[in-house]
């Protein structure tokens, strides 16, 4: 992430509500690099500018756009789910801890990245049943421990009992993951048992 120039606490407050506006997933560490300075003084911007911290920035987006999964468990989703518009679009977050990384490297194993998008392809599908039936991925770069992965998907085509969904995962706004999915729905659960399973 590159380092903006210092500016004055006015310019940087600015810059600041700007930045989390964009980028409501920003955290404190992140801001204090961009904006070159420490931590504290970001914490201190943003409780001068009543800005909540980043749990609670993410709990706000939550609450403003989340429709209910229809097609998993909540305990079925890998990551958290911020934003959900079934048939159209959603977003999840996921961060990398030690038990998603290989101890010898501290870098993420793909299986956990791919997971979080074609569950979130899933999630995104208005039906009680929906399973992948195909799937398009290019990992573009390696993801390390306490990085935060973000994930939006977008149906882009829904065509009888298919629906084609698109994901794309980023850390700090850089790309490292994209998938292209075909997902079947499935309107009733009784219909499951003669589908096979993507």
């Amino acid at each position: 992430m590159s380092t903006i120039a210092r500016l004055s606490k006015k310019d940087r407050q600015s810059r600041l509500t700007q930045t989390l506006k964009e980028n409501p997933f920003a955290t404190d560490e992140d801001l204090a690099t961009m904006f070159d300075v420490s931590i504290q003084t970001i914490r201190l911007d943003r409780l001068e500018l009543g800005i909540p911290e980043l749990r609670e920035r993410i709990k706000s987006v939550a609450e403003q756009s989340l429709d209910p999964v229809k097609s998993l468990g909540a305990d079925e989703v890998i990551g958290e789910i911020i934003d959900l518009q079934l048939d159209s679009q959603a977003i999840s977050v996921l961060e990398v801890n030690e038990n998603h990384v290989f101890s010898r490297t501290l870098i993420a194993r793909g299986h956990y990245i791919f997971a979080q998008a074609n569950s979130l392809a899933v999630a995104v599908i208005n039906a009680e049943v929906a399973l992948t039936a195909t799937a398009r991925m290019r990992f573009i770069r390696p993801v390390k421990l306490g990085e935060r992965l973000i994930a939006k998907a977008v149906v882009r085509s829904n065509d009888g009992q298919e629906s084609k969904v698109r994901v794309e995962t980023k850390v700090q706004g850089e790309t490292v993951f994209t998938a292209s999915f075909r997902v079947y729905r499935i309107a009733h659960p009784d219909e499951a048992n003669t589908k096979n399973r993507g």
